[in-house]
């Protein structure tokens, strides 16, 4: 697990078919203290480049020629399991974010993003951590994840190993609770709620909470509207 004081800054392979993106994208990345290694147009140059280069972020387009930016992402992940592949979109609900935060991916960024939160979130994933908020994942799952699952092998995970507990966290984080947010509803300490996150991370080969989120819709845990309910509940 990379940590903010033993990496040595991330290092970003940078995926668009467009070539002004490309160059815009890595300006304001340098221009920050972040290193580019790479380019590539298409998702065949970027696998193939990931596997040369071993960067840390790939920022990936998700519509590109030859091989799109899901198989890309899909194969990069499959041979560099701690790569963080952050999507590059023009729709916040669009269909595909939703297909790549099921295999792997560890959140999205529009294409017009201002230069500090590009910034801000390259560092973000490259500690570990997934960019997307729970709310902003759980409507893109509430949208899609009544559908034919598409390329999603979490929906296809078992959840026997899991605690009773840790099936009650999970459940908890499908419906966009927070850590502090767990800790109150079941009146544990964070540090608890932590521990039980990352079992259950690792019980279920889970990168992040977006993934957690998609498991939780797509094996039934939480159903579109469970969130709504809670929410009413509150106010």
């Amino acid at each position: 697990m990379r940590t903010p004081e033993t990496d040595r800054g991330p290092r970003v392979l940078v995926v668009d078919d467009q070539t002004l993106i490309r160059t815009g994208f890595r300006l304001i990345l340098t221009a920050r203290g972040i290193e580019v290694v790479g380019e590539a147009a298409d998702g065949a140059e970027a696998v193939a480049l990931a596997h040369e280069l071993a960067p840390d972020v790939v920022l990936m387009d998700i519509r590109m020629p030859t091989m799109d930016g899901l198989e890309a992402t899909s194969r990069i992940l499959e041979q560099a399991p701690d790569c963080r592949v952050l999507m590059l979109t023009t729709f916040d609900l669009d269909r595909y974010v939703y297909q790549a935060l099921s295999i792997g991916a560890s959140g999205f960024l529009l294409k017009d993003v201002t230069p500090e939160h590009l910034a801000a979130a390259v560092r973000l994933v490259n500690t570990g951590d997934a960019l997307l908020a729970p709310s902003i994942t759980r409507r893109l799952v509430e949208r899609f994840a009544t559908e034919p699952p598409v390329r999603s092998p979490v929906a296809h995970t078992d959840l026997a190993p899991l605690t009773p507990r840790e099936l009650e966290v999970l459940t908890l984080l499908g419906r966009g609770l927070s850590n502090t947010e767990l800790a109150d509803r079941l009146t544990l300490s964070e540090a608890t709620v932590k521990s039980h996150v990352a079992r259950i991370f690792a019980k279920l080969a889970l990168r992040d909470r977006a993934q957690a989120v998609v498991l939780a819709y797509e094996t039934g845990l939480v159903r579109p509207g469970d969130s709504n309910a809670r929410r009413s509940a509150e106010q």
